[in-house]
């Protein structure tokens, strides 16, 4: 039976002794159209390997509204960049085979690829049909402002550019709930389609009355059929790419019951645990919380109230109390369920969802999803390697700031923890290490403010030992006390990672 548990740890061939998980999200919005981000994935595969990244999430593979969709715009997802559709026969990030190569690469190096799943919406339909529908009030779906009419609505798929390879289904406007545009009449609206069986879709996000409806033709998940076909293809995109679980886009706006229902499905079918994490964006733990419920418990969710923390705190101008950081968060509430990120492609500069984390706080926020026991640390493209579009968009690149952090995760964080959240400026952790991790163990403190010491304890077996900062930000040396305890500090707006100094 999979519970769709994840507690940050992969089992490695040695029974004895297991890797932290890391999981890196492998992109970000504005990377060129040149097709060339899968062989990219493909060279990085051994340096990703070496700086204990465990797994990647890469982005949605099949074809898009255009060649430069990043790939929300959804049109074909059998067509994972083979077939000759909207003009192209590559998507933005390459063909099918340049992805499958990199795939088997990264499995060869132990790293397990998260394949993004976008099934709530349609875009870049081959022809209009004819639908009855009503107009709705955007701020409040529930509530209708016109009474029914005849519209033309982008809903007819066939897909001909590939020729029925694969899957023979064709979209119809019954397969959808409702669109934001009349062709007849050029009109831009909300529209609910009217027939048999037909309303928004229950449980979704309450907000706006029912968030059913987020863009384009809107998937409509009560529908016999479509609950099959989403199933079938999910078993079909799970073995084509040999994939190792998912990432599902936009849930709040998607029936809840059925995605508990598509994940044990596709589990069934490929025999294969598929972590699967949800992308449930609110600032909000106790929706975050009644979705994992609704959808039966079967999988994980991102913690985006952490990231608003982080967000906060970065902007506080080291007025935040840091003794909050954990407050109202997934990783608090249920560990175990819980998915940690600092930035994502949706919160980074220039994007809809834009709530970036002041670069300048990045590397505390890291140490703190890295560093500790609970949750599973994402690590964003964009801020390792930064990000493009205009310099207004632009994040620095930081990964040499975060290597060190990486490094910490991969070979000292084990073992127990002590947290010592005790001061609105500085907070600590440690992690005592284990005997399964030659040498492990270590002491993080994060400050927004002036900086501090703080004694915290390491464990008596760690005695004796001299602890420096793997990240340079202090030059201390810390000497551990017969008791196991060591007095570490930590500079102004900045982290250090105390770790064994090894000859």
């Amino acid at each position: 039976m999979f519970v769709g548990l994840f507690t940050g740890s992969l089992g490695t061939s040695n029974a004895s002794a297991y890797t932290n998980g890391t999981m890196m999200q492998y992109f970000e919005w504005y990377l060129p159209n040149d097709g060339q981000h899968w062989d990219k994935l493909n060279n990085d595969s051994t340096h990703l390997q070496d700086i204990g990244i465990t797994a990647v999430w890469i982005p949605p593979a099949y074809k898009g509204t255009s060649q430069n969709d990043v790939g929300y715009g959804a049109y074909d997802v059998y067509d994972l960049g083979e077939f000759n559709q909207k003009g192209t026969i590559r998507t933005k990030y390459g063909t099918k085979t340049q992805l499958q190569d990199a795939i088997s690469n990264l499995h060869s190096k132990g790293i397990n690829v998260y394949g993004d799943v976008v099934i709530n919406h349609k875009g870049g339909a081959d022809y209009t049909q004819l639908v009855d529908a009503v107009e709705v009030d955007p701020n409040n779906r529930n509530y209708e402002t016109t009474g029914q009419y005849q519209i033309q609505a982008w809903t007819g798929f066939d897909f001909p550019g590939r020729s029925n390879s694969h899957s023979n289904f064709k979209w119809q406007w019954y397969h959808f709930d409702g669109v934001d545009w009349d062709q007849s009449r050029s009109k831009n609206s909300l529209f609910k389609f009217r027939g048999i069986g037909k309303s928004w879709d229950w449980e979704v996000s309450s907000e706006k009355g029912n968030y059913d409806y987020l863009m384009y033709a809107d998937v409509d998940f009560d529908h016999p059929d479509v609950q099959q076909e989403l199933k079938t293809w999910g078993n079909w995109y799970a073995n084509e790419l040999n994939l190792d679980g998912f990432r599902l886009d936009a849930v709040k706006h998607i029936k809840h019951s059925y995605l508990g229902e598509w994940v044990t499905s596709v589990r069934q079918s490929t025999g294969k645990e598929m972590f699967t994490v949800a992308e449930y964006w609110q600032n909000d733990l106790g929706a975050i919380e009644n979705y994992l419920a609704k959808s039966g418990n079967t999988h994980s969710a991102f913690d985006v109230p952490l990231h608003y923390n982080f967000q906060q705190a970065s902007n506080s101008g080291g007025n935040y109390d840091m003794k909050n950081l954990l407050n109202g968060t997934l990783v608090k509430s249920q560990p175990t369920k819980a998915v940690t990120f600092v930035d994502n492609h949706d919160s980074q500069p220039g994007q809809a969802l834009e709530s970036t984390v002041q670069s300048w706080f990045k590397p505390l926020a890291y140490a703190f999803i890295l560093t500790r026991s609970q949750g599973y640390p994402t690590l964003f493209y964009g801020d390792y390697y930064g990000t493009k579009g205009s310099s207004s968009y632009e994040i620095p690149a930081l990964g040499t700031k975060l290597d060190p952090i990486l490094k910490a995760r991969k070979t000292y964080a084990y073992g127990t923890q002590h947290d010592y959240f005790d001061h609105h400026d500085v907070i600590g952790w440690t992690r005592e290490g284990d005997s399964s991790h030659s040498n492990s163990g270590l002491a993080t403190l994060i400050s927004d403010g002036p900086g501090g010491s703080k004694w915290m304890y390491v464990g008596t077996q760690n005695a004796g030992e001299t602890w420096t900062d793997i990240t340079g930000n202090s030059s201390n040396t810390i000497t551990i006390n017969s008791d196991g305890w060591g007095n570490f500090s930590v500079n102004g707006g900045s982290v250090s990672v105390y770790t064994q100094s090894l000859k």
